[in-house]
């Protein structure tokens, strides 16, 4: 696409966590790319993520106060309409001072004010919901919204009149979508190339298990105390969580012997392959050479996974709404994964279930496959594609809409 004699600038709004802000700078990155002279100005918090990862990125920064939307009668409740009023009118002026055309959300606390200023100023809202259910801010944005991108199908989210809601997937950070890139031209060089890197030994099968960057106590015990079974059948790597590391080691070591856990790259003998770390910064290495995948089912990951082709037994975190098993639930029905309730998951379970399936080398392939053909590896193009298409539809047209 050409770029327009007026630099366009764009307004992305969103934050907190990793799970707004990655999806955020993908797309950025996918409008630059279109538009070398598009102005993007990501709008987050001082407190989140997004205070170090949007600067690091190359891409602008402002910032408005966190305004979480009360959920009970409160004193919170009671200072909510001040603060709304407060922050909506930074995004406006925002707005007008920088003749921003569009504001893009990615929900997060920046989202549900942005939205709003922007429909008070009069130009297009489009959002991007990751969840299968979506959140407060961007069901309050969707009643304005021109444009709604999803990862799943079904969220709740209704545009305005007029408007669109298409499934286009989760814009994936750099590592991952040339992990996707790779894979897709070489699955075989690019698993031995990384089980490798990270000291495993890729003629044997492989199992990632991630709780997140906190990790999951319950995947932890359940895979660490039948250490013993699996490693008769695996390398397992094991990424345990900030502080839940010892427990692991311990219950591996009486599962398998003391000698059976190492760190990576520290041996990759068969019996001494039990893999464990707090965290892994490239887990994208650890995803390039795994057969298997244990693991909760946030939005992020599954989508990471489908994309990537990667047969996984999701775990779905037992709290709140029950929104992890709705993220897992569409690739599962599609043959892409296996779900297991947390309740469900138990070391018992592992050893009956782990072993024979990692033996089953089609029935992983299948899995693979079918979850491949249900992940979308473009998103980020394809949200900046209907964003700069927007922005170039004549206003008439938007205002008859």
């Amino acid at each position: 696409m050409m770029a327009t004699s007026t630099p366009r600038t764009i307004i992305l709004a969103g934050g907190g966590t990793a799970g707004h802000v990655n999806p955020l700078l993908a797309v950025a990155d996918a409008i630059t790319a279109r538009d070398p002279q598009a102005e993007v100005i990501a709008l987050g918090t001082e407190v989140g993520l997004e205070a170090d990862l949007v600067p690091q990125a190359g891409y602008e920064l402002s910032t408005i106060e966190k305004v979480p939307f009360p959920r009970r009668p409160d004193m919170a409740a009671l200072r909510f309409p001040m603060q709304w009023h407060r922050e909506r009118t930074k995004v406006r002026q925002l707005i007008e001072e920088r003749h921003a055309c569009i504001v893009v959300g990615f929900g997060g606390y920046a989202s549900a004010p942005a939205y709003s200023a922007a429909h008070h100023e009069g130009i297009p809202v489009v959002i991007h919901e990751q969840n299968a259910r979506a959140g407060m801010a961007n069901r309050l944005g969707s009643r304005w919204a021109a444009f709604i991108g999803t990862a799943y199908e079904g969220t709740g989210l209704r545009p305005a009149k007029g408007g669109r809601i298409e499934r286009v997937g989760l814009p994936l950070r750099p590592a991952i979508a040339q992990l996707a890139g790779r894979l897709q031209q070489d699955r075989d060089a690019t698993r031995r190339a990384n089980a490798q890197e990270l000291g495993l030994d890729p003629d044997r099968p492989i199992v990632v298990v991630t709780g997140g960057s906190l990790g999951a106590v319950s995947l932890n015990r359940a895979v660490a105390a039948n250490a013993g079974t699996l490693l008769a059948h695996a390398q397992v790597v094991h990424l345990t969580g900030r502080g839940k590391i010892d427990e692991v080691r311990d219950l591996v070591a009486s599962s398998a012997g003391p000698d059976a856990v190492t760190g990576l790259g520290e041996g990759s003998e068969p019996g001494r392959d039990y893999h464990a770390v707090p965290y892994l910064e490239r887990i994208d290495k650890a995803f390039a050479c795994a057969d298997l995948v244990v693991c909760r089912s946030g939005a992020g990951t599954v989508s990471e996974l489908t994309a990537l082709g990667l047969p996984a037994v999701y775990v779905p975190l037992p709290i709140g709404n029950g929104e992890q098993r709705y993220n897992a639930k569409p690739v599962v029905d599609a043959g892409g994964g296996i779900m297991v309730d947390d309740a469900d998951f138990t070391a018992e379970w592992v050893g009956e279930h782990i072993p024979p399936l990692l033996a089953d080398r089609d029935r992983l392939r299948t899995l693979g496959d079918r979850a491949w053909q249900y992940g979308i590896r473009d998103a980020a193009d394809r949200m900046a594609r209907r964003i700069l298409d927007l922005i170039d539809e004549p206003t008439s047209t938007r205002s008859e809409q």
